[in-house]
């Protein structure tokens, strides 16, 4: 590994042995350094890549600004994501993340608390994203004796769900309020029980693929069977009619439709829902 700059004493801009730009982590590993050098692998802590993160620029300036604990709790956090969980995220987790725990940490410094809107939203439909973020608390207060508040779990599980998606902020927010939504429709027409989770869990996986779907605006294309459609819309009117209903709401409020293919399949998970809990 070859250095091009100088970014601190902690932080080098480098070349791998294919000629590919990244960036090196590691306690004093820029020190008395020049461009040129080789450094020995014995001193990266850690290694961004950077073809893969959209800002490339930013992400530098980023590093170069923050704390080196910052920046560890970062990529501790995702690590721990990715092996004790298996998620996969994208290279951009490692910009936002880092951003994110920076000004987290000072405004929680400054005394400025702020709740997440969302906080109960992201604890039921990503519950192992959430998991980690209850991890990152931990860890964080391990690492700076800030204890940050509950809020923050759920703040961090959003981004690594941005990371999963390789989304905007702001369509992880639109999404996860668009499920909270339809399962609220869903749930004015049909009670389901306390203690059985099951049908309630299938449900949530189920609503998480539609909105991600109708979010990312990717087009659909699978089975069509007009008998099989034509027989649920007059069989099971009543579960019809909530599911449409759904469709018509996400329709009017966020000029998204749904297919006939997945109202038919909705309509057919209520379907089961219902017959379970009235046996």
């Amino acid at each position: 590994m070859r250095i091009d700059k100088i970014i601190n004493n902690n932080i080098i801009s480098a070349r791998d042995g294919q000629g590919r730009e990244l960036m090196a982590m590691g306690k004093g590993i820029g020190f008395g350094q020049k461009p040129g050098n080789e450094i020995d692998d014995k001193a990266v802590e850690k290694i961004f890549r950077l073809e893969n993160i959209d800002n490339k620029e930013y992400f530098k300036e980023l590093l170069a600004s923050l704390p080196l604990e910052h920046i560890r709790l970062a990529a501790d956090i995702i690590s721990y994501a990715k092996e004790s969980l298996g998620l996969i995220l994208s290279q951009n987790v490692y910009l936002t993340l880092t951003d994110h725990i920076g000004f987290t940490l000072n405004r929680h410094r400054e005394g400025m608390i702020f709740n997440n809107a969302l906080y109960d939203e992201v604890r039921l439909f990503y519950p192992l994203e959430y998991s980690v973020g209850r991890y990152a608390l931990e860890l964080i207060e391990e690492r700076t004796s800030c204890r940050l508040a509950e809020d923050e779990a759920a703040s961090i599980a959003l981004h690594l769900v941005n990371g999963e998606m390789n989304s905007a902020m702001g369509t992880t927010f639109v999404m996860v309020k668009m499920m909270r939504e339809m399962m609220e429709i869903i749930e004015e027409q049909i009670t389901i029980p306390s203690g059985r989770t099951y049908p309630r869990e299938r449900l949530i996986a189920d609503l998480k693929q539609l909105a991600n779907r109708l979010v990312s605006e990717e087009p659909i294309s699978g089975w069509q069977d007009d008998l099989l459609y034509e027989f649920v819309r007059e069989n099971y009117k009543e579960e019809y009619r909530i599911i449409n209903k759904l469709s018509e709401y996400i329709e009017n409020e966020y000029q998204c439709s749904m297919t006939e293919e997945e109202i038919i399949y909705l309509v057919l998970n209520i379907k089961r829902m219902r017959d379970l809990y009235t046996c």
